[in-house]
């Protein structure tokens, strides 16, 4: 990073002549990725572009998770008589209810209102937790359980979601 920082102007086999490493993929690579570093930290309009393919890549991998997070929720309520599609169902409803949420939170920034994003959180958790009550029958403290640890998994599950998404991004950008 430092001598593409140096010699911005060098290509890349000159480069890694210069720094005396081979010029197999992978070096090519990781010097790529130096270059891009560098410009992202220099360059307002990097970050953005970024920023975006993360949330583009973030949006495909949500709907790729979220299967596995009903495999939890199936594991969770074994003795209930639902299927995994009853399962996914129900995860696609609370996710739609969420990106309702952050649209009337964005949509209330951009008209110039200044909305607390834990105000719309908490409204979440809230629905999510009525929505588990309702949806599996059970009572107020087994639903409260399942709800901690049903967020915790999918804490989990998320955080290497957005992991592998930040790497994914990395690396195609």
């Amino acid at each position: 990073m430092k001598f593409q920082k140096k010699h911005p102007e060098l290509s890349i086999d000159d480069s890694l002549d210069s720094l005396k490493h081979k010029k197999t993929f992978l070096n090519r690579f990781m010097y790529n990725r130096a270059k891009m570093i560098n410009s992202f930290v220099n360059e307002e309009e990097s970050q953005e572009q970024f920023l975006n393919q993360m949330l583009s890549y973030g949006s495909v991998a949500l709907f790729i998770f979220l299967p596995f997070f009903t495999i939890f929720l199936k594991l969770f309520y074994i003795r209930r008589n639902y299927n995994y599609v009853d399962h996914l169902i129900f995860v696609f409803h609370t996710q739609t209810v969420f990106f309702m949420l952050l649209s009337i939170y964005f949509l209330l920034e951009i008209f110039g209102v200044k909305p607390q994003l834990w105000i719309f959180t908490i409204l979440f958790l809230l629905y999510l937790f009525i929505a588990m009550r309702k949806f599996y029958n059970q009572g107020y403290f087994k639903t409260f359980i399942k709800f901690i640890f049903l967020n915790i998994c999918y804490f989990i599950i998320s955080s290497i979601g957005i992991s592998i998404v930040l790497l994914i991004s990395f690396a195609l950008f």
